[in-house]
């Protein structure tokens, strides 16, 4: 273990810590360095990410280990998300032995992305650093290939004057104050070309401060997938639109840009990087061209990485049924959904089927969790809807209107089903159900072959017979079937008064942790059911429960409320932090989207001239 090492700034490549420790160590003899480093004098420095860690951590104590320099002090976490989970691990071995073969795993010559040629620093960064520390070093996130710019002062960034080619393999270049410029005249880049480097220059920063296991190559292709789908850009058949994408890329940026980073796309050719990075995920693209299409996206990474993966274009199932008439009404009970394509729009259309026989459509993507409760189109009915609509007309105390609201239809369409079933009546039950002697004399059969049975195991082995004759001939299949057998226990009456205020008790203080937590969550009826395990009786009896629905009524948010009450935490935490208040900054880190934010940011600025005011007078 070494009496003494130079400890490595933030950000700081442990290229240039070592640097440092050659230069405060008095060694003349740069495999000297080497051998109290690394315990071998065959190490051959590297810029970026460096290789037999496993020694180095040893040498420099206890409080090291190869993650974290991994993690904090080489431009590995700027390729990690972008890698598969097998590659990461693989990364991870090399890096502590002697690293071969370690660079084309990284990708770092494929694609040939501005390779820098040399160390580069931005001048007010170094001008801080002597501030601060009393020296210049190699800042990590200055080294990233294909970007020019600092991330924190949008400064172009300046080569050190070294020459490589006249340096020996094994030199650690250490930055000397005297030899660097620290004037800050700019290059003269067109304004839309300097914009979007700026966003580039950000998004890498961002990357370097993920926790670089929490990502992979097959989780980022997965949330590209959704984005696409937004943008329908996606098929039915769930393949990418290259050709729509491909031009709506080459749109995105201006004239020559994606050539100057060497990022130009051939539309002819089958591999080039836009078909590789939303195609195969076997193929690594390099992280920088994963930042060029996140500009595409209108993505920055920390708001990206928060988003969802892609479910299809009507998310995961099971879905609801939307059944006005069934038991289940809003309840996810349907196991699949057929997709099919709208032949004037290319849009996805879903179709789904209850048991229940009712089934409606609606056209894709579903954009939003409240899309799951619409329906587009209603193909049937189905025998319960069918069913319940005779009993309630039967009543003879419901208007036509009155029945159309109830079952969620107009009033023609139940007019035509009351018609229909009219002249159904006129016809005879059996011409009308043709099945009903044959499935009789099934399950009669099975009833005497099976004495034992009870009504629950004869519905499971003549599931067919059974629904059909339920459907059409209920009171024959009840007298047939064998004697109800008694239930061991008794209904037991339910004291609803005292369930309302135990409800009311637990979801007032389920409310207050919810609205403690540090990172918020939007307060919803669903949640509170799930987290207190009473969600049924919160969608099903929530009329019993008056205290209890009057509390969720004031607690409850709407997505537009959640987003104000977000937003407006993030403006207390800037405000605490003494921190200037950029709007732009707040619909960032609230990872709200701009046609949502341009709603709710009058909310916002009321709450900040409130705030500011309190403050004021304070």
């Amino acid at each position: 273990m070494l009496p003494f090492f130079t400890e490595p700034y933030p950000d700081e490549l442990i290229y240039s810590a070592i640097a440092r420790y050659h230069f405060y160590s008095g060694n003349i003899d740069y495999k000297d360095t080497l051998e109290e480093v690394f315990q071998s004098r065959s190490v051959i420095p590297s810029i970026e990410i460096g290789s037999h860690f496993h020694a180095l951590v040893q040498q420099m104590g206890n409080h090291y280990s190869v993650d974290k320099l991994l993690a904090n002090h080489t431009v590995y976490p700027f390729y990690a998300p972008f890698l598969s989970k097998q590659r990461q691990q693989d990364i991870l071995r090399d890096v502590q032995d002697d690293g071969k073969g370690l660079y084309a795993r990284l990708g770092m010559v494929a694609g040939s992305i501005c390779r820098k040629e040399g160390l580069y620093y931005c001048p007010q960064c170094s001008l801080l650093d002597i501030e601060k520390y009393g020296e210049p070093y190699i800042h990590r996130e200055h080294q990233l290939q294909g970007v020019d710019l600092c991330s924190r002062h949008f400064l172009q960034l300046k080569k050190y004057p070294v020459d490589f080619t006249t340096c020996s393999r094994i030199e650690f270049i250490r930055f000397d104050a005297k030899r660097m410029d620290f004037s800050i005249l700019q290059g003269m880049e067109p304004p839309d070309y300097f914009n979007i480097q700026v966003k580039l220059a950000t998004m890498a920063y961002q990357l370097l401060n993920l926790n670089i296991a929490a990502f992979s190559r097959e989780m980022i292709v997965k949330r590209y997938r959704l984005l696409l789908r937004e943008r329908n850009l996606i098929t039915v058949s769930n393949r990418v639109r290259q050709k729509e994408l491909f031009d709506a890329v080459q749109a995105k940026f201006p004239d020559g840009f994606l050539e100057k980073y060497n990022s130009g796309l051939n539309k002819d050719d089958e591999y080039n990087w836009l078909r590789v990075l939303t195609r195969n995920i076997k193929r690594h693209v390099h992280p920088f061209r994963h930042l060029l299409f996140l500009c595409f996206l209108d993505q920055d990474v920390e708001g990206f990485l928060l988003l969802g993966e892609d479910a299809g274009p009507f998310g995961k199932g099971p879905w609801p049924c939307l059944n006005k008439a069934a038991d289940h009404y809003r309840q996810f009970v349907i196991p699949k959904v057929i997709i099919t394509r709208d032949f004037k729009s290319a849009s996805p259309i879903g179709t789904f089927e209850c048991s229940c026989g009712f089934i409606y459509s609606r056209k894709g993507p579903d954009k939003s969790n409240e899309d799951k409760y619409r329906i587009g189109r209603i193909k049937a009915f189905g025998d319960i809807w069918v069913t319940k609509l005779h009993s309630l007309a039967s009543e003879g105390n419901q208007s036509t209107r009155s029945l159309a609201n109830m079952l969620g239809v107009d009033s023609k369409t139940v007019k035509k089903y009351l018609s229909e079933y009219e002249q159904k009546e006129q016809v005879g039950e059996h011409a009308q159900f043709p099945m009903i002697e044959q499935y009789r004399k099934q399950l009669l059969e099975g009833i005497q072959q099976s004495p034992g049975y009870s009504r629950t195991q004869i519905r499971s082995c003549f599931s067919k017979q059974y629904t059909y004759l339920y459907r059409h001939d209920k009171e024959w299949l009840f007298q047939h079937l064998p004697v109800k057998r008694k239930q061991s226990n008794r209904n037991v009456t339910v004291d609803w008064s005292d369930r309302d205020e135990g409800y009311f008790a637990k979801i007032n203080q389920l409310y207050k942790e919810l609205m403690g937590l540090e990172k918020p969550i939007r307060i919803t009826t669903s949640l509170i059911g799930k987290l207190l395990g009473i969600l049924p009786h919160l969608e099903k009896h929530l009329d019993k429960l008056p205290r209890t629905k009057r509390l969720l009524k004031d607690i409850t948010e709407s997505a537009r409320q959640f987003q104000i009450r977000r937003c407006c935490k993030i403006i207390d935490t800037m405000l605490q932090k003494q921190e200037p208040i950029a709007l732009w900054k707040v619909q960032r880190i609230g990872a709200v989207k701009s046609h949502h934010f341009h709603e709710i940011k009058p909310h916002l600025e009321a709450y900040i001239r409130v705030k500011q005011e309190v403050k004021a007078y304070g």
